[in-house]
Order: structure tokens, then sequence, then C-alpha cells
């Protein structure tokens, strides 16, 4: 931990062994936290948001999401220096602590989605280490695994007998159930299954032709229109690409750089992670409204990831991850980092 980061965190050596870590008051720089859009898209940004317990540090923050209560989960890969091994850090609006768990995705913990089902909420992780997607509770109790895609003729034993590679990124959830979870790291393919892990179809693959990914990094179910369609951050070719749920390609939408997940506000409002150093808001119409705290020109943001907070520029992204509204429509903003970000942007 670098000496600016202990300054940061209100001189945490005095308040007592164990005491938690307050992080986000001000800036590095101790002045006013930085604003970043305009107009009715106008943010204040409080840069280590969260009340981080002493005994947990993070790693790469990959994922994060509200639950109805206003609990914001984030899904961390564990830094090597952490006395805590859980990868799942939960915290009020406030940013007061409230639990944390999951050791069992250390170094593999990535996408994170949270699904109402009745009258129960679940989350649904994605372990790019393991090659899982799991769902558990919101309190980390699994609820059923889905691992390689065996059942994909996509999936089956090359001439030499190795499998192609699965390591999945992110996934969506239909209006029925069916979860449809995006091989990123893998093949990139995205794997269809129903509500109860039934495999149904693959779709996608390596290449750059329309209905082909490179990197599906980030999915969501897009259901501002009259029927509901895939968005899929299509990493690798610099763009996203929508599917209808049978797997069809319907359209590109541009504007974006290296996009990695969405999250949609009650306005149909689109808030895009885009790796390469800004976070995007797009309208119901896809059309950019905002590149917010984008310092893409500097074109150091993939050396800048392995530094110390003091190397990261209040009111600029580094490597934008993960990002959602919650219930205010602030945006919460994750980013991969090796000594992990998060960011709250105040809607104001």
């Amino acid at each position: 931990m670098s000496s600016n980061t202990r300054r940061g965190f209100l001189r945490a050596a005095t308040a007592g062994a164990g005491a938690p870590l307050l992080l986000g008051m001000t800036n590095k720089s101790g002045s006013a936290k930085p604003i970043l859009g305009s107009g009715a898209y106008t943010y204040e940004v409080t840069h280590d948001w969260g009340e981080l317990p002493a005994d947990i540090k993070y790693g790469n923050t990959h994922g994060v999401c509200e639950d109805s209560r206003g609990h914001i989960y984030i899904h961390h890969t564990v830094n090597a220096a952490s006395e805590s091994h859980d990868s799942m850090v939960v915290f009020d609006h406030k940013g007061k602590f409230v639990k944390s768990w999951g050791k069992e995705f250390v170094g593999g913990a990535h996408g994170l989605h949270i699904h109402r089902e009745g009258a129960n909420e679940f989350l649904y992780l994605c372990d790019t280490k393991r090659g899982l997607m799991v769902k558990t509770t919101l309190d980390g109790e699994t609820v059923f695994t889905l691992g390689y895609p065996d059942e994909s003729d996509a999936y089956k034993p090359l001439a030499d007998g190795t499998k192609p590679k699965y390591s999945p990124t992110n996934l969506a959830i239909s209006p029925n159930g069916d979860i449809y979870i995006g091989d990123g790291y893998g093949s990139s393919y995205v794997n269809q299954y129903d509500k109860n892990g039934k495999f149904i179809r693959t779709f996608g693959g390596k290449g750059k032709e329309a209905g082909q990914l490179d990197c599906p990094h980030g999915i969501i179910l897009d259901s501002r229109g009259p029927e509901p369609i895939l968005m899929i951050a299509d990493r690798g070719n610099h763009r996203i690409q929508t599917f209808t749920l049978e797997g069809k390609h319907i359209a590109f939408i541009e504007g974006t750089n290296l996009p990695c997940h969405f999250g949609f506000s009650k306005a149909y409002d689109t808030v895009v992670p885009d790796l390469g150093a800004r976070v995007t808001l797009i309208d119901k119409t896809n059309k950019v409204i905002e590149n917010l705290g984008d310092d893409s020109k500097a074109n150091t943001w993939s050396e800048t990831r392995k530094l110390t907070r003091d190397h990261f520029t209040p009111g600029k992204f580094v490597c934008p991850h993960g990002a959602c509204f919650d219930h205010a429509s602030n945006i919460f903003v994750v980013e991969w980092v090796e000594v992990g970000r998060v960011s709250k942007l105040r809607h104001v």
C-alpha cells in the first residue's frame, strides 16, 4: 500500500488495530471531489467509495450490482496482500460495510448479475479461473453451478484431443429465465441454457462478421423495446452488437472503444464501462450522450492499472470494467486495476 493511500484512508494506523478503512472522503490532494458530465448528466465523483474492513484488500474489482435494499455488491479477485480471501464485499447505500464472503472465487471473480425470482433475489457469478457460472443466494449459498459446455458441438474435443478454451466472463437472463453466458476469455461463443441449467444452444464464435464475436465480455438483456433482445459487449471488435434471444444478429452499436459490460437506468439510459479509460453513457436510442472521466488519449491506462492509487488522476478513469445505476440514478464503477477501485458517481 502506498504512503498516499495510507493518508487517504484517514490515518487508519491511529484508529486502532482492525479499524475499518474509510475510503473516498476527498481526492488525493484533499481538494473538492471532481465533477463529471454536464446538464442532466452531471455527477460528483467519490473514488475509493466504501468503508472497507482493514483485513480486506481489493484485487481487480470486476463486478458491481445493487439489490432491492440498496446494498452494493463488489466482486473482486482479492489482493495477494489481503488477510481475508473473501471475494464478495457488500456495503449499504451509505458505504458502510455489511458483510463479505466468496473465498472460493479468489483469482477468478469476474461477472456479477443480480436477478429477482418471485419474492427472492439471487446472484449469478462468473469465475474465469475455474470456468464456472454459479448461482448463489445473497449470502453466498450456492444454488447451482454450470461448468464446461460439453453438450455444445462447438466445444467438442479437437483433433489432438484437447478441448476448446472456456472462460466465462458475464451473463444475462431472459424473461423466461434462460441464461446466456458469454465465453469472453475463451472461445468467444455465447452459450444458452434454460433456468434449470439445461443446454439449449451456442451462437457467436470468433470473427468480425455480423453475428460473430471477439471477446463477448459483457452481456445484458435489453427489454426497452417491443421485444427483449441481447446486448453484447463485443470488446475485441471494439463494438456493441445486438442479437435476438435465439442468437441471430440484429445490429451494431457504435461509439465505444473497448466496451466491457452494461447497466440500465430507470430512464432507459445505458452506462457502458469502457476498458480504454472512460465510462460512456448512451441514450435509449443507443446514441452516445457523454464520455465520463475520459483519459483515453493519455494511452497509458494499460500500465497505470498496475500502479498504486497515488498514480490515479482524480476525475479520470483507468480501466472501467463494471458499472451499474443504483435506485437513485447514481452510478457505481469498478475498475480493472491491481489495487482495485470503486467509484461512486453521485447524480447532481
